[in-house]
């Protein structure tokens, strides 16, 4: 249809019109079967521009070249899965089909964090100023930059956090690949001395009043918590899922080594979960741990990579509530009601 009405028009067909067309093939069918709506296959393209834009600002500007990307050509680019894309543009190399599973999991994981999350506030909000009712007005690229306003250390610092405490734990160690189980790193008595450290320096600070004292990142949750020994299903899922493909992972391994030395230790009443957080971090730290421990990539490398793989998989979930508060949501509808307001102070 593109190249005949091109043709009519003494005409080229321009890269936003094949876009175009990819998109409005690949929706048509959910639109048809009423799974989607029109303004919904129409905004395809954007969603789909602030994706690449999003990954391709991830990698340096030396390794954007004229008909390259990161050393791949571009007509090999386009063979490309998103995932794969991903990993590139964040690692600077090609991943290995383990390492691909991995990255794939850890996107998907991060893709939502339930009813609520802050990220979504805020795409949701600028939507809802923009105006729902008329979905035309709704302006997408300033939704995204909700999501952006919207995380930051508490809200996507975790795995970046948790990456550069495993640093700090492993940096005197002989560990060379991360993925062998015969490491030779004696992960029960480094959580040990750790755990006796921690509870140490726990005391120390609550004597001195201090209770902002540093949490260990990525242990405990606010909904698994309580019993003897706590697990959080999603980490439990996950790393089931990675024993059964033959992946190992000695940052994972350690997580659960600390969680009950710290119990040992007498520092928590019970075994904390190590919750899904965790493996955020442990994932990227052992794909870029042998480049860290050659000196190519500095620790703020690998904290940075954490959360733009935040960011990634956010982005996506994001995409999802902008779309669905277009569709239904009304006109400043995420204000607070001047009935649910109370004066505090």
């Amino acid at each position: 249809f593109l190249k005949d009405f091109a043709a009519e028009h003494k005409g080229h067909v321009s890269m936003d019109a094949i876009v175009a067309a990819v998109w409005a093939t690949l929706a048509w069918p959910s639109m048809r079967t009423k799974k989607i709506s029109k303004t919904t296959l129409v905004r395809l393209p954007w969603y789909g521009m602030v994706y690449s834009t999003m990954v391709g600002v991830a990698a340096p500007e030396d390794k954007h070249g004229e008909d390259s990307f990161c050393g791949v050509k571009h007509d090999d680019l386009i063979t490309y899965s998103f995932t794969r894309t991903a990993f590139l543009s964040l690692m600077g190399r090609q991943p290995t089909e383990g390492e691909l599973f991995e990255f794939q999991v850890l996107l998907g994981l991060i893709i939502t964090n339930g009813p609520g999350t802050i990220s979504a506030q805020g795409s949701k909000g600028a939507v809802s100023a923009d105006g729902p009712e008329q979905p035309d007005r709704v302006q997408v690229n300033k939704s995204f930059i909700g999501f952006l306003t919207h995380t930051g250390f508490a809200h996507g610092g975790n795995g970046y956090e948790a990456a550069a405490f495993l640093i700090d734990q492993f940096k005197n160690t002989d560990l060379k690949d991360p993925a062998d189980s015969k490491h030779g790193v004696d992960l029960a008595t480094l959580a040990t001395d750790y755990a006796k450290w921690y509870g140490g320096y726990k005391k120390e600070q609550k004597g001195l009043g201090n209770l902002e004292y540093a949490k260990i990142p990525c242990v405990n949750h606010p909904v698994f918590k309580g019993k003897d020994v706590n697990v959080d299903p999603r980490e439990e899922y996950v790393s089931k899922l990675f024993k059964d493909k033959g992946l190992y992972n000695v940052f994972l391994d350690f997580y659960h080594h600390l969680v009950e030395g710290l119990f040992k230790a007498k520092v928590t009443k019970n075994v904390y979960c190590v919750n899904v957080d965790a493996v955020i971090a442990v994932i990227l730290l052992k794909m870029m741990w042998a480049d860290y421990k050659k000196g190519t990539v500095k620790e703020e490398d690998i904290e940075w990579a954490s959360f733009m793989a935040f960011l990634f998989g956010r982005m996506i979930g994001c995409a999802a509530e902008i779309d669905d508060h277009t569709n239904r949501g009304k006109n400043m509808d995420t204000r607070t009601p001047a009935s649910k307001c109370a004066y505090v102070g």
